[in-house]
């Protein structure tokens, strides 16, 4: 179709920036939805910044605030981060990563929260009847396209060269997640070691929610190159891998051509 109307906002929210992207016959609803959209991402990171230390998360790992009397969120990720410890085989763990301020260990769920959040505020997108959208919150990317719609387009940048996409992959309802050192260095901590894990420059995982494509790209960037035999078991979800000498790998079901 050529004749969808499209608008777009843009706003650094959780220190990243987040976009939104909407196209169809009737955009008069758009607005209010995508403000909401912003102000759940602006309530997640009022609980869950580990920058903050006002925030609901930094209160609860200083004793001051029991898990009962906060936000209902942090109870909530504090279950799906256990459950995504579990899920990698202790690959993605939050527990004793450095501080932000003085590199202290602390309870840092920020790899589950991103995608989390992302989902949970993108959910709202559904209400608008009859319209495309794409949410891009710092590369955690959900998309839904109309049957009356084309399909959109989503690039996977290449590690070594942000001027450059390795792939384009296309999607209805799809959900499509990268972690690496490309833009924030070797941030990603291998819980067994405790050291940055280094030996892969990036994972792309594509499924159907936001949320364990975050966990499973993080957790893979922090198992290194042999993640390739776990992403492949992961049922419904997909996965490209660049290690450190620019090797590239996909599961089988990665979408080629």
């Amino acid at each position: 179709m050529t004749d969808l109307a499209r608008r777009a906002w843009v706003d650094q929210v959780m220190g990243l920036p987040v976009s939104v992207h909407v196209r169809g016959s009737d955009l008069s609803a758009a607005e209010p939805v995508v403000e909401e959209l912003f102000a759940d991402l602006r309530r997640a990171d009022a609980v869950f910044s580990p920058y903050r230390d006002d925030s609901e998360l930094s209160r609860w790992e200083r004793g001051e605030l029991l898990v009962t009397a906060a936000d209902p969120t942090l109870a909530e990720v504090l279950d799906l981060c256990e459950q995504a410890r579990e899920r990698t085989e202790g690959w993605f763990d939050p527990r004793g990563l450095p501080d932000p301020h003085d590199g202290r260990p602390r309870y840092d769920p920020s790899g589950l929260v991103k995608g989390w959040a992302a989902q949970r505020a993108g959910r709202r997108l559904s209400a608008l009847d009859g319209c495309g959208w794409y949410l891009n919150a710092g590369g955690d990317i959900m998309v839904h396209a109309p049957a009356d719609q084309p399909p959109w387009r989503v690039g996977v940048e290449d590690p070594f060269d942000g001027q450059r996409l390795l792939t384009v992959v296309n999607g209805r309802d799809l959900a499509v997640a990268t972690s690496g050192v490309a833009h924030r260095g070797a941030h990603i901590i291998d819980p067994h070691r405790g050291t940055p894990a280094t030996s892969v420059r990036s994972v792309t995982v594509l499924g159907p929610e936001l949320l364990w494509a975050d966990v499973y790209a993080t957790a893979a960037v922090a198992r290194g190159p042999s993640a390739m035999d776990w992403l492949a078991e992961l049922d419904g979800y997909e996965a490209l891998l660049v290690d450190a000498s620019a090797q590239v790998f996909a599961t089988e079901g990665w979408p080629r051509g």
